[in-house]
């Protein structure tokens, strides 16, 4: 029984960190393709995809650093609630001894 309760914050933690495993790839893999349009487009200018690319980073890296906040605020909330029934608990046992 004092599993269930911790069973969708657990779940849902889990997905958040799966979610930020994806979002690292994807920045790994544009930084790989920002550095490939950089050096093809080396001597005629800018390529326009770099900015686009740089834009995608940036807004990947900003979903990633929302998607760690709230795995962590998930924690702390998992981590408060599992408190609570323990103690829960322990004063029904408390009160069952007497």
């Amino acid at each position: 029984m004092s599993k269930e309760p911790t069973k969708p914050s657990e779940s849902l933690v889990q997905d958040l960190l799966a979610e930020r495993r994806e979002l690292k790839v994807a920045v790994e893999r544009l930084k790989l393709q920002l550095a490939d349009a950089e050096a093809a487009g080396g001597g005629g200018g800018p390529d326009p995809r770099v900015k686009e690319l740089q834009d995608e980073v940036e807004r990947l890296r900003y979903q990633l650093a929302s998607a760690r906040a709230e795995a962590t605020n998930l924690r702390e909330e998992r981590d408060h609630l599992r408190g609570g029934i323990e103690k829960a608990l322990a004063q029904l046992s408390a009160d069952e001894e007497e």
